[in-house]
């Protein structure tokens, strides 16, 4: 398993080894309980169910806390499933608790996925950055786009076309964050750098894929 469910904290900031200040987003990773284990055998593929941050009973219909009780604990506000392999299922005890402790390390490098801030509607200015038009006396292209119109041919707007609409609220995932520090004991895990999403949002911690595959690939050039 090498990714974990937790909540944006907010950013804070601290110094390094060498004296410099560094940007810092706090997130509170897990402890996630494992409520199922799926196997090739019985469902197809190989995956963990998890929950994170357990919720009210009350809020909780009868099906699902029926499906909770095989763990013991919950229920949960969260429940997600996590890929693994087959040889690793095994591992998992139903019940069992991940911490953030057991599956990243300081140093390391993360991606972490969340929901970005939902801004509305926005024109152009702010959505896509486009210039501004002239504020002279008779202007009257300040925040417009300008024509969209086409030739005779095509005599459509291109599929794509930069224009005001709907901004933000998108699930968007930063790639390469460096692990500062971790605090085991609060379930803390700190990356160098900002991460999408507001205060309390719902995240999903990751080993970073580029790193990985470039760990791997140097590992084959060792061994060979």
């Amino acid at each position: 398993m090498d990714e974990l469910f937790g909540r944006k904290l907010g950013m804070t900031q601290a110094f390094d080894q060498e004296g410099n200040v560094v940007a810092l987003t706090a997130i509170k990773l897990g402890p996630c309980v494992v409520i199922q284990k799926k196997t090739d055998a019985n469902d197809g593929y190989c995956a963990l169910q998890v929950g994170f941050e357990e919720d009210k009973t009350k809020k909780i219909n009868l099906p699902v806390r029926g499906h909770l009780a095989r763990s013991r604990r919950g229920p949960f506000r969260v429940i997600k499933e996590v890929r693994v392999a087959s040889g690793d299922v095994e591992s998992y005890k139903e019940g069992q608790e991940i911490k953030v402790s057991d599956i990243f390390s300081e140093g390391q490098f993360v991606d972490v996925a969340g929901t970005s801030k939902g801004r509305g509607f926005a024109g152009t200015v702010k959505r896509w950055k486009f210039k501004r038009g002239p504020e002279a006396h008779g202007s009257k292209n300040v925040r417009n786009p300008g024509s969209i119109g086409m030739h005779t041919w095509p005599a459509r707007v291109l599929r794509g076309k930069r224009m005001g609409g709907h901004m933000g609220n998108e699930r968007v995932t930063v790639q390469n964050l460096k692990v500062f520090r971790i605090d085991a004991s609060e379930n803390l895990l700190f990356v160098i750098g900002a991460i999408s999403g507001a205060r309390n949002s719902f995240v999903m911690v990751k080993h970073s894929k580029k790193k990985k595959a470039k760990a791997e690939a140097k590992a084959k050039a060792g061994a060979a």
